[in-house]
């Protein structure tokens, strides 16, 4: 599908500076956070808040989708470098949890979990007593920053595949006595878990978990498989030029995997992610 009428003219032009950014990025000899990565990422950013929101990537030719799920892959690789990288210094404090703000995106994340924490109250699910955060990484924000300022009584399981990146935020919150008393982290991939779904309230599927929308999807059918019926998915995705930098998910494949989508949150202004909210359908 072709963009319609007089969005050709952005479309055209913005697709070419990504591509420019892609190429370069692409040539990067590591995705480390150097002054260059920043700078060429920063600019990547930049440019997709900045495109007209009513872009759609269902317009792109096979050779720039071909682009676009590279460059997300990028992406993905680039923010676990990232997070990896902060939380080795926020650990080097007495308690990391005092100084999260010293991470580039922490404005986001604050903001993401205000509209996150109101979508989940408008929809069923104010005061959850268990909750799972798939994809957590080595810097789980959006897990600290639920349980510190929204949900304070909640208990959170954060799964991720990644051994490494869950002993990284084990000593990120091990020092809190608060928050990391309701903290637990496992080393699985979502696809291998089966009756454990079926205890949480709230499941949390993070914006990088899932290469591509067809992996998404196999992962939302397979939670749709498991968790209980009436609990609550938030789904990360991504709108407009914003899939450039983050995988998509489309509410349809939502609903094929078990769900009733209850809400549709997309990003604006500075923001990156959008959120789906479905409740798990009773059958």
């Amino acid at each position: 599908m072709e963009a319609p009428g007089l969005l050709n003219k952005e479309v055209h032009p913005l697709v070419e500076k990504i591509t420019g950014l892609h190429a370069a990025i692409a040539k990067l000899p590591s995705l480390s956070p150097t002054p260059a990565v920043r700078v060429l990422f920063a600019d990547l950013v930049t440019t997709c808040l900045q495109a007209s929101p009513v872009i759609d990537v269902s317009w792109l030719g096979p050779d720039a989708d071909k682009m676009r799920h590279e460059l997300v892959r990028l992406c993905v690789d680039a923010e676990g470098k990232l997070e990896a990288h902060y939380s080795d210094v926020l650990a080097a404090f007495d308690n990391p949890l005092d100084h999260l703000a010293m991470f580039p995106s922490y404005g986001r994340y604050v903001n993401m979990s205000r509209v996150e924490y109101g979508l989940l109250a408008r929809h069923g699910a104010r005061r959850p007593t268990r909750v799972a955060f798939v994809g957590s990484g080595p810097l789980p924000l959006s897990s600290i920053l639920l349980a510190a300022r929204h949900l304070p009584d909640t208990l959170f399981d954060n799964y991720d595949r990644c051994g490494a990146a869950n002993d990284r935020a084990r000593r990120l919150v091990g020092a809190d006595g608060e928050v990391g008393a309701r903290m637990a982290f496992h080393t699985a991939d979502v696809a291998n878990l089966t009756g454990e779904l079926a205890a949480y309230d709230v499941v949390f599927l993070a914006a990088l978990v899932g290469a591509d929308a067809a992996e998404k999807e196999k992962l939302v059918a397979h939670l749709g498989k498991h968790m209980a019926a009436g609990a609550v998915l938030a789904v990360r995705t991504a709108h407009g030029a914003r899939a450039f930098l983050r995988p998509t998910v489309d509410p349809e494949a939502v609903r094929r995997g078990g769900f009733d989508v209850v809400a549709v949150h997309r990003a604006e202004g500075e923001a990156i992610n959008s959120v789906i909210v479905a409740s798990k359908r009773w059958t």
